[in-house]
């Protein structure tokens, strides 16, 4: 074997094909993770290795991230991952050599008899995964960290509900209310300069969970609309518990919604355009804020309440 050179030259490649992934998981993932079985593919040492001995194996020079099929290697047995390889321009980043299409079989293999605890552990998943079926829970994982809700500004921050309650209240000083009915206001002196920006978010606390409301104006094509909607802080399954209403009117006409409130897993931008909520037209609007229409006074009330 050429000095320096990857394991991939001194096995038997056992021809076993697996599905790509499209993302990569940090690699101090399996430095601290058990080994649940021995793997043997390693020309029979691997059951002598240590946790970051296979690491070190699977690891990404380039990225350091943790390598899924297909893994390439150079003719010198150097692997990298498929997304850094066209990055490098098809050179190996160990000794330059082309890498060409060699696949590292072997060490796809090795990976194969490995079993890692989900990377949202330490928010309550105690599962764990064959190395090639983590990638795929860990997308849809109910632990994994949520979005920030507000829609007022692209936020970057994740958290658990507890920590994002705090956020909005302390960095973006959203209003915060106790209760499961609210009679709501929203008021602007030029409804005509309609943007795509939020007006107003308010959470609620409601049976012991939170729920963001809504309203904000828009386009839909060229005509402009008001919108509110309910979120629930929370995962679908636990958002399909609960209903709302909403109610706007005005001179003995009102328009009422009745919905189920959508989780805040699907963006704020998602929920608006599917246009899941109470719609008004601007005109109707303004009827119902009465006076000579070049003001918005549209008052919102409605209520949540849970499902037998």
């Amino acid at each position: 074997m050429a000095p320096g050179g990857g394991i991939c030259k001194d096995v038997i490649e056992s021809h076993i094909t697996f599905a790509e992934y499209d993302m990569a998981t940090s690699s101090a993932e399996l430095r601290g993770s058990p080994l649940r079985k021995a793997a043997t593919s390693l020309g029979g040492n691997l059951g002598a290795t240590s946790t970051n001995d296979v690491h070190e194996l699977l690891e990404c020079p380039v990225c350091l991230n943790l390598m899924y099929p297909p893994i390439y290697q150079c003719p010198n047995g150097h692997t990298v991952c498929s997304i850094c390889k066209a990055r490098v321009h098809n050179s190996c980043p160990t000794c330059r050599n082309e890498l060409g299409n060699i696949r590292c079989l072997a060490l796809e293999k090795v990976a194969e008899s490995l079993e890692l605890p989900c990377r949202y552990q330490i928010l309550g998943c105690h599962d764990i995964f064959p190395y090639y079926s983590k990638l795929k829970h860990e997308k849809n994982c109910r632990y994994r960290p949520y979005h920030c809700p507000y829609a007022g500004a692209e936020c970057s921050v994740t958290g658990d509900i507890p920590f994002l309650v705090m956020h909005l209240k302390n960095d973006h000083k959203v209003d915060m209310h106790d209760g499961c009915t609210f009679n709501h206001r929203y008021v602007k002196s030029n409804p005509h300069e309609v943007e795509n920006a939020t007006w107003m978010l308010t959470v609620f606390n409601c049976f012991g969970r939170q729920f963001c409301l809504h309203f904000e104006a828009f386009h839909i094509g060229m005509a402009p609309v008001y919108m509110a909607f309910l979120r629930f802080m929370g995962d679908e399954d636990d958002a399909r518990q609960f209903s709302y209403s909403l109610e706007v009117g005005g001179y003995g006409r009102k328009v009422i919604w009745q919905g189920v409130p959508r989780s805040i897993r699907d963006s704020h931008r998602k929920v608006r355009d599917s246009q899941d909520g109470l719609i008004i037209q601007r005109n109707l609007a303004l009827f119902f804020s009465g006076g000579d229409r070049q003001e918005l006074k549209l008052k919102v009330a409605g209520r949540i309440w849970k499902e037998q």
